[in-house]
């Protein structure tokens, strides 16, 4: 009877945590579905701080529908904070690791980031961002 708990035990430990592993291995997709960004305002830097010139400080809203996707992407020359308004937003790094962003969440990414963001809810997903974007690239 032992050995049957400990079976039923190691089935269900399974059950639970494999699709959790496979969902963090998934292959991050390269471009965008169900994805728009609406610019809220900009900032020119150029003016603001010598070395700037061709940088905006900018504030966009962005919104994932419903099974929709942001691409895998490098914030290499974009540092960006985000304010999660609504939805659950899964974030996940290059290296698998994910994090779901939710109303009041907030999160950053500096040079060293890369990353993809997905919408597994039923209601769109709403962001604020707010980067350093070089314009005239």
């Amino acid at each position: 009877m032992k050995r049957h708990g400990m079976f039923y035990s190691v089935v269900v430990a399974l059950l639970l945590i494999g699709p959790q592993v496979a969902y963090s291995q998934q292959t991050a997709p390269k471009g965008n579905v169900g994805f728009k960004s609406k610019l809220m305002q900009t900032v020119d830097l150029g003016p603001e701080y010598e070395g700037m010139q061709g940088h905006q400080l900018r504030m966009r809203l962005l919104t994932i529908e419903p099974g929709g996707h942001v691409g895998i992407h490098s914030h290499k020359d974009r540092p960006a904070v985000v304010y999660c308004l609504q939805g659950a937003d899964t974030v996940t790094l290059e290296d698998g690791t994910a994090r779901v962003l939710r109303p009041g969440d907030t999160s950053s990414a500096n040079k060293g980031t890369t990353h993809w963001h997905r919408n597994d809810g039923k209601e769109p997903v709403v962001l604020v961002a707010v980067d350093v974007f070089h314009n005239a690239k």
